[in-house]
């Protein structure tokens, strides 16, 4: 049975990932600061200490290890850009130094595979109307896209026939892992049904399960594919408007809309290159799938 270790596999990203592997038979280990709780994922997982923190030995924890996902992130709740606070040098330190670190030692431990989950941020400001794809010369904006960026280089460079090396560009990721669980609209739904107002937005988003896939698909393609490579994952453009017609729509809530937005702010990410080697995301259909789960 083929072993990974998922860091941060109980964070909302992470826990897409831990169960997408499970029910494709993976032997799974989540990788955090603390045990990840009961009943958290629906088949048990091993659990090893890890943390972000480049002076730490944590050799052991890649032990028996096939492959290495990793998923984790350190910063404010709720925050990623911005998500350094007031300690931009801890946050740089432990983000990038501690991830690479952690690369490294997966990589002395004789782990086959690693897969980096970054962010669209790492292309930052670019001229409207531009289509990112993964030539697309990335300008970070943010501190969370230049540490972002910086860990995709520094595990490119190790890349080798016998440690395959792929970073994943995941834009927003929406749903719950397992019915019941958070997810992060959480906070918008409640305000709308509630009849707060709330603020147009447009913003690229792709069903956690299919970033899961995308991972997954990391592990088991040809490592000519994919290794040393970026790809972008990204599935559909969303407004609110959209979005909260949908809830509309399961819930019966007459409240009225954001207005639509008509100022096409957000850049549009290619996935040709994944969509290639068959990757096909949900859509639309699986946007208002979800949305009726919430409300059954």
């Amino acid at each position: 049975m083929t072993r990974v270790l998922v860091s941060g596999g109980g964070g909302l990203v992470g826990r897409f990932i831990v169960e997408d592997l499970l029910g494709q038979g993976y032997q799974v280990t989540v990788g955090g600061r603390t045990r990840p709780a009961d009943g958290l994922f629906s088949n048990p997982v091993g659990f090893a200490p890890l943390i972000l923190d480049a002076d730490l030995d944590q050799a052991r924890a890649f032990d028996d290890v096939d492959h290495f996902v990793h998923a984790a992130f350190d910063h404010l709740p709720d925050k990623y850009r911005g998500g350094e606070g007031n300690d931009p040098d801890g946050f740089r330190t432990r983000n990038l130094d501690g991830t690479v670190q952690l690369f490294e030692t997966a990589r002395k431990a004789g782990v086959q595979r690693c897969v980096f989950l970054s962010s669209r941020a790492v292309y930052g400001t670019q001229p409207v109307g531009t289509l990112l794809t993964e030539e697309t010369p990335p300008h970070p904006d943010t501190l969370y896209g230049t540490v972002k960026l910086l860990a995709e280089q520094a595990l490119a460079a190790m890349a080798r026939p016998d440690f395959v090396s792929t970073s994943l560009r995941i834009t927003g990721v929406y749903g719950a892992a397992l019915p019941g669980q958070p997810h992060k609209w959480q906070t918008l739904f409640s305000d709308y049904l509630a009849g707060r107002p709330v603020e147009p937005r447009l913003a690229t988003e792709v069903h956690g399960r299919d970033a899961a896939r995308a991972a997954r698909m990391m592990l088991e393609l040809p490592s000519g594919e994919i290794n040393g490579k970026v790809f972008n994952v990204s599935d559909i453009l969303v407004d609110r408007h959209e979005l909260l017609k949908l809830l509309q729509v399961a819930t019966g809530c007459p409240h009225p809309l954001p207005a639509p937005v008509t100022d096409i702010t957000p850049l549009l990410m290619e996935t040709r290159r994944l969509r290639g080697l068959g990757w096909t995301p949900g859509g639309r259909d699986l946007l208002a799938r979800t949305i009726r789960s919430f409300y059954p």
